[in-house]
């Protein structure tokens, strides 16, 4: 198996290079979907953030209300801290399970957002990190309708590109086309999996 572990900041990419290795044949485990999946209604996640943020953060249908909960963590260090206290044990043995169950022989791409906060480099034979320019990203966060403030908040929440880089074995720049995207995934499968797998 080669684990891949794919991560950059938001608006970079990640989910475009991600659908692109899944065309290559990869198996694709999602922290963002995960950590959807963990709070879910009627999961220990879900009970787990109402006991550490109250009712507030839930919607009238019993679920999640995320924009409640985003406007408490991201404005606070430290409820964003204990959120992630809460969350991430979930999602990391949520993907350790689908890891486990896929083929020998398999690639496994791990799109963790928060891959460098969370220290697990690491944790896998490659590090692959998108990065784009700030610009670029925060008018792609404006064009999904986020307001310029929100994406600015939800870019400081993150590590910086340097410390991305700093874990990476390989950098795609994604501030063109997707085309160039895709040329660019496509050298990285030739040069760094083909021959692995």
């Amino acid at each position: 198996m080669l684990r891949i572990g794919l991560t950059g900041g938001i608006g970079s990419g990640k989910s475009t290079v991600a659908a692109l290795l899944v065309e290559r044949g990869a198996r694709l485990v999602d922290a963002d979907r995960l950590a959807r999946e963990v709070v879910a209604p009627g999961t220990p996640g879900l009970a787990a953030v109402v006991e550490a943020f109250g009712d507030g953060v839930l919607g009238p249908d019993g679920g999640l209300d995320r924009p409640a909960l985003a406007a408490v963590v991201f404005a606070d260090p430290e409820q964003r801290a204990r959120l992630d206290a809460v969350v991430h044990p979930l999602v990391r043995a949520r993907a350790a399970e689908l890891v486990a169950a896929a083929p020998e022989g398999a690639v496994v791409v791990q799109d963790v957002p928060l891959l460098v906060e969370t220290g697990q480099a690491g944790s896998f034979d490659v590090v692959l990190v998108v990065q784009a320019d700030l610009e670029v990203r925060l008018t792609r966060l404006v064009e999904r309708g986020m307001t310029r403030e929100d994406a600015q908040a939800r870019i400081r929440g993150q590590a910086t590109d340097e410390q991305r880089a700093a874990v990476a074995d390989v950098v795609l720049v994604n501030d063109g086309t997707r085309d160039e995207l895709a040329d660019q995934v496509a050298a990285f499968w030739a040069q760094r999996v083909a021959g692995r797998v």
